[in-house]
């Protein structure tokens, strides 16, 4: 039964997401573990600002080098050379396509192929790449981290260069996800994350009591490690056999590294964002920094459970779809994704507006952490509810300009976004700290996704607006009753609670939760919600072909 779980195909976009999403909470809750860890052993102080610092310039190298290259350019070729015999690509059925199957018939082989030129090339280029930032690593510190004293800075720069090691395992484990991805097998692509936070746990509980905060880059790079580790046995069984060599004339190759700049740069300008964050917050009050990226990591929950997860899930389909000119159940598919995509992040929004607070003193509210400083991380976080929305549904439309072949439109609106993002952090915080920083992460990302839906609508013409105006404002109706209730009664549940415990803190934020995602799917039944029919289909469709189909050989995976 887990054996094939592992191997598993989904064949619709909501049934992928639904798995994606379930991995995902797991992934983040160990996040939450990984802070509150953190949080406990260190504090929002210095010592979190250095590790924090630490990894932009190794983040910003593996996405700019392969994140770019694996969700722009490999994905939409390697679908399209990957051979399905008979399995049948299904797209969501009953409101989409009626039910209709695809088909793709061509050579596996051009397709590992391509895998392994995409490998070796891009593993040279990061060992190359690497070597030579970790040399000049110093530089780069000082440059990130002005507010830094000469201590701060040989630490961090310290810390940098352990880091390194990631972007390489990384790089190559997101070629392998994304082989992963294009067949569909998104269960084991969802481990990943999962491992990698392992590490950086491990990292945290075991290798500070050896090598104190040192031990926190050593645990990311083995998170990375494991990120790799999990993926390649799924891969082989799909056919990959490693080969080595390198063919820089081959014309996949170069397809995908023309496809890849523009979202190069555009994933450029994000990772700008997060180091302008880090220099302003380097010279704001200690701490600001780890502040920072408590709240967005808390933010990045819904958006990585509902936004990502669906996004992940929709792409192989729409390459698909485009590929085959099949531009009406393109528009048809994305709609019904961005309308699932509002089902969930709404609530979740209204969810993370209320309850803040207490979301903040359960994850962090411990050892060093104090409560000043769950206050501060509150604010900022309930400020970047505000753009969940926006966040959660950027993912999915780059995705719909990547999957026509189109990367230079997201890396335009993204380079807008950044250089708002940079102007209204040089505002806002010198007024606000800490809390203008989350105030100008959040409106550049609203703008981001108005350029992008506005951009699109001028691409793909018809896209159903009466149906998705009708969802949206049922879904918002539906989410502020859930809020009206949560804000009223969650004051009475703490006071009955006498919440002043971790447990007690956690048995508030479920009960009260919990009666708000109840009143959330009365009142989208009342006003007949079509996403709230759609979930429960699928969801039970989903558990009945995994309860009954039969098993079958692992030799047949690859076919």
């Amino acid at each position: 039964m887990l054996k094939k779980l592992f191997v598993s195909k989904f064949k619709t976009i909501t049934s992928a997401a639904i798995v994606i999403s379930l991995a995902g909470l797991a992934s983040r809750l160990l996040g939450i573990v990984r802070d509150r860890v953190l949080a406990g052993e260190f504090g929002a102080g210095a010592a979190l600002d250095m590790y924090y610092a630490a990894f932009r310039v190794p983040d910003f190298v593996y996405n700019i080098v392969v994140f770019g290259a694996i969700s722009a350019g490999f994905i939409p070729i390697f679908t399209a050379l990957i051979k399905k015999e008979d399995i049948h690509d299904k797209v969501e059925t009953s409101e989409l396509t009626g039910g209709e199957t695809h088909h793709v018939t061509l050579d596996n082989n051009d397709a590992w192929d391509l895998t392994n030129n995409v490998v070796n090339v891009f593993s040279i280029a990061l060992i190359v790449v690497s070597g030579l930032l970790l040399i000049f690593a110093r530089d780069f510190v000082e440059l990130i981290s002005p507010g830094f004293s000469p201590k701060q800075i040989e630490i961090t720069t310290n810390l940098t260069r352990i880091m390194f090691l990631s972007p390489i395992f990384l790089g190559i484990s997101g070629i392998f996800g994304g082989v992963l991805q294009s067949f569909k097998r998104f269960f084991v692509y969802s481990l990943a994350p999962i491992m990698y936070n392992i590490g950086i746990i491990i990292g945290a509980v075991v290798f500070t009591r050896w090598w104190d905060i040192y031990g926190l880059a050593w645990g990311v790079a083995l998170g990375a490690l494991l990120h790799l580790a999990v993926q390649l046995p799924v891969a082989r069984e799909l056919g990959y056999k490693y080969r080595f060599f390198t063919n820089f004339g081959d014309k996949n190759l170069i397809k995908i590294f023309k496809m890849m700049i523009p979202r190069v740069l555009g994933l450029a300008t994000t990772q700008v964002n997060l180091i302008v964050v880090t220099i302003f917050g380097s010279m704001l009050a200690a701490g600001s920094i780890t502040i920072f990226n408590f709240a967005i990591n808390l933010q990045s929950l819904p958006v990585g459970l509902i936004g990502i997860a669906f996004a992940i899930a929709a792409f192989p389909t729409l390459s698909s779809l485009y590929s085959k000119k099949d531009y009406r159940t393109f528009n048809n598919t994305l709609n019904h994704t961005v309308r699932m995509i509002l089902f969930g992040i709404i609530p979740m929004t209204i969810m993370f507006l209320v309850l803040r607070l207490e979301i903040v003193e359960l994850i962090l509210d411990s050892g060093r952490f104090s409560s000043t400083d769950a206050r501060l991380t509150a604010t900022a976080l309930g400020i970047f509810s505000i753009s969940l929305f926006a966040q959660s549904l950027i993912p999915l439309l780059a995705r719909a300009f990547f999957a026509r072949h189109n990367t230079i439109v997201p890396f335009l609106s993204g380079l807008v976004g950044a250089g708002l993002n940079v102007l209204l952090a040089w505002i806002l915080s010198a007024r606000f700290g800490v809390v203008g920083l989350a105030f100008a992460f959040s409106i550049s990302a609203i703008v981001n996704f108005l350029l992008l839906i506005i951009l699109l609508r001028t691409k793909i013409g018809d896209f159903d607006d009466v149906r998705l105006w009708n969802s949206f404002l049922k879904i918002s109706g539906a989410s502020i009753v859930m809020g009206v209730v949560m804000f009223f009664i969650n004051g009475p549940v703490g006071h009955w609670l006498q919440v002043s415990s971790f447990f007690g803190t956690l048995i508030q934020l479920i009960v009260v939760a919990g009666i708000g995602s109840l009143v959330y799917f009365v009142a989208c039944t009342i006003l007949k919600c079509k996403e709230i029919n759609y979930l429960k289909g699928v969801m039970k469709k989903t558990y009945y072909q995994r309860m009954k189909r039969p098993k079958e050989g692992l030799r047949n995976v690859g076919r």
